[in-house]
């Protein structure tokens, strides 16, 4: 059940990356609105999840779905470069993070 809470904590990670662009500097309510709640949510869901899973493990992982969902967020949504060494690096970070996933210990 952690690696469930992990991988939704870090799709609400995505959700207030994405947020707090689109509210310009929270000047935009509604957009406001979802960066505080996708940050409180996927900060609690971190924290269930750092309960059995070992921090180190949990943070990096969380931080990988955040900036892989958040990059491309930005090349689907908003027309941010996609171009080979870009993706070549967005693949070698989604390896990483299935990489702890499988060989990094945790249940």
């Amino acid at each position: 059940m952690s690696w469930i809470y992990l991988i939704i904590a870090g799709l609400f990670e995505i959700g207030f990356t994405t947020c707090l662009s689109l509210s310009e500097n929270f000047k935009k309510p509604v957009w406001t609105a979802g960066f505080l709640v996708s940050v409180t949510l996927s900060m609690w869901l971190l924290n269930k999840a750092t309960q059995t899973l070992p921090m180190g493990t949990a943070y990096a992982v969380w931080t990988g779905i955040g900036a892989v969902g958040t990059v491309a967020v930005g090349m689907i949504f908003f027309n941010e470069p996609t171009n080979f060494l870009r993706l070549f690096f967005l693949s070698t970070l989604i390896l990483s993070i299935v990489g702890l996933k499988f060989f990094a210990g945790g249940h």
